[in-house]
Parts: C-alpha cells; structure tokens; sequence
C-alpha cells in the first residue's frame, strides 16, 4: 500500500521549510518500517521506488512546481528509472534521502535521489526522468520553467546521464513479445 500518511507527514513538515533553488538539493530523513520489508527482511526494491516518492514531491513543493501545477492544472508523471542498488536497508534502521534536480532537456526533467545509511555508506541510487503533463500531453521544462519564475539554462548533461538517455533511445518500445529462444 502507498505510504500516505508519510508523504502527508513529509509534505506538511517541508511546507515551512526554505524554498530551494531549482538545482538546490533536498535532504529528509526516514526510517526503514517492518511493512517496508521483503522476505529477506530488507528494504523492498519496489518500496524503495515508493519512498523515493517522499523526496522528489517535497523537492517539487521547496522549488515551486506544486503551486505552478495548481495553477496550471498540470500533472505530474514519470517516463522512466534505473536504480542501482549498493547496500542493504534493514528494520528499523534510519536513512537519509538526498533528492535535486540534475538536468533537463526538451521534453524531460531529470532528477537524481540517493539513500544513505548512519555510517556515510549510499546504499541505493537512482536516476529518474520525470515530466509535468496537461490535457495535450507533456508540458515543455522550458514553460514549465517560467510558470515557477525560474529563468535558469539547462546545466550541462553529464556524461553518465546522456549515456543512459542513449541507451533508453536504443530500447525497443513496445518490447518484444516474443524473443528469440536461446
């Protein structure tokens, strides 16, 4: 189930926190819950993705995007994510979730969040491309930009980040439903 009351608790206490640049990074703290847990009595891949959640909508809200998409009555949605996972969450133990804008281009905003453990180990990291949509599809970062008062140029792509964009341009879609035996 959807974690509802921790984005409702991350919202309401981040609506009084500073407002953060565009490329300003957004810092909160969690604790991994039993309910968060795979049979290997680990944080959950799939959970990871959901708690990622509870810092990339307090960084939309810190950056402005919340009020633009009331105002716009935009949508938010994601196009894609590649995770790499480093170390084990367990029970009960605290994280930190670092969450920022990195770069965007004509149609995409991408957005990096990484959990670290008490001892300073990254335990996952993840690379997400996010878009705001309306009734007539995406929304372009470049309105999407000025509707938040932000006049920013796109920072340069890093390396690591326009290698993933190519290789996912590579990426058949739909997928192949039947694939070759090996």
């Amino acid at each position: 189930m959807y974690p509802f009351v921790r984005m409702i608790k991350e919202l309401a206490v981040n609506r009084k926190s500073p407002p953060l640049p565009l490329m300003g990074m957004h810092v909160s703290h969690h604790i991994c819950w039993p309910w968060d847990l795979d049979m290997w009595m680990e944080l959950n891949n799939g959970r990871t993705l959901t708690l990622y959640d509870l810092g990339r909508l307090p960084l939309a809200q810190r950056v402005g995007l919340f009020s633009a998409l009331r105002r716009e009555k935009w949508g938010l949605t994601m196009a894609g994510v590649t995770v790499r996972y480093r170390r084990r969450i367990h029970a009960f133990e605290k994280i930190e979730m670092r969450s920022n804008t990195l770069f965007w281009d004509d149609k995409f905003i991408y957005i990096e969040q990484s959990l670290w453990k008490k001892n300073g180990e990254c335990a996952s990291h993840a690379l997400y491309r996010s878009a705001v949509t309306d009734k007539n599809g995406i929304v372009t970062p470049e309105r999407v930009l000025a509707a938040i008062g932000a006049d920013d140029s796109a920072p340069d792509c890093p390396d690591w980040v326009a290698a993933w964009i190519d290789a996912e341009a590579q990426r058949p879609w739909p997928p192949n439903q039947n694939p070759a035996p090996n």
